[in-house]
């Protein structure tokens, strides 16, 4: 049987906010005195600019306005892929020169993007881990991915696949689809998704099945979540943060990802979906 769905961002209670908020406000300011931060006033805030890919983005887009509120600190937000070679994706976007402060993404790209010296070296901070997960549109057929056996027909029996260009694309095309003896089958009805979430596909009927992340799925409430894939063909990524190299507010840079990695902000992070690194 498949594992029950984690609770989307856009539908977590109104008590957890509640909760967590005054926490979360306290584990930022108490940051903020702690690294001679600035508070929040107009002549000592910080514009914080920050690129982030799909996975990390739904508690992302929950715990920025609450670091904002709580520290003056204004974030600007950029979106992209992990990998690939689309124009709007993170690797790109560093290798045209487009300046940043924050950088976030997949583990293995970011320890990329370090050793090409387009983020510190030593600034890694992991975040969240997150797993792969698969959607179809409200009244088709359910398809079970409950066991490898079961993932497996349900690939060969979908008539058009959509699969994301980053991370777990790269997981699903370069390795998972040979693994499981479908590769050749899966030529022609699996399409790699530029730039566009996954979700959005499958809900305009161009995709029979969908698979992504699971916290870049859950939002999407016109799809039936199916699950996540079985354990034993599951790949774990880490979505890490780190501070780009030039970067103009490096200091508040560091000040946003102590906050966004804190203990305080899991259950939020743990309401779209995804294992935060703080509970670890």
């Amino acid at each position: 049987m498949q594992p029950s769905a984690p609770p989307s961002a856009t539908t977590a209670a109104p008590a957890l906010r509640r909760r967590f908020l005054g926490t979360l406000l306290g584990t930022v300011l108490g940051l903020a005195l702690a690294c001679g931060g600035p508070a929040q006033s107009t002549a000592q805030a910080a514009e914080i600019r920050v690129i982030t890919s799909g996975g990390f983005s739904a508690a992302y887009d929950q715990l920025v306005p609450l670091y904002e509120q709580a520290t003056g600190h204004k974030v600007v937000t950029a979106r992209g892929a992990s990998m690939g070679n689309a124009s709007d994706s993170i690797p790109s976007r560093m290798a045209r020169g487009e300046r940043f402060d924050v950088v976030i993404l997949a583990d293995t790209g970011l320890d990329a993007l370090t050793a090409q010296g387009k983020v510190e070296a030593g600034s890694r901070v992991d975040l969240a881990r997150s797993m792969i997960g698969m959607s179809v549109r409200k009244g088709t057929p359910v398809p079970d991915i409950g066991s490898v056996d079961a993932l497996r027909q349900t690939l060969l029996n979908a008539k058009s696949i959509a699969y994301s260009a980053s991370a777990s694309g790269t997981y699903l095309s370069g390795e998972l689809f040979q693994r499981l003896g479908v590769a050749e089958q899966m030529k022609g009805k699996a399409t790699r998704i530029l730039s566009e979430r996954v979700g959005a596909v499958v809900l305009r009927g161009d995709a029979e099945i969908g698979f992504q992340q699971v916290s870049e799925l859950l939002p999407f409430k016109e799809l039936v979540f199916v699950g996540p894939l079985p354990d034993e063909v599951q790949q774990r990524v880490f979505f890490s943060a780190g501070v780009a190299m030039g970067a103009q507010e490096p200091e508040a840079a560091r000040h946003l990802i102590r906050f966004l990695a804190a203990p305080a902000a899991a259950s939020i992070v743990r309401s779209t979906g995804m294992e935060p690194a703080a509970a670890r």
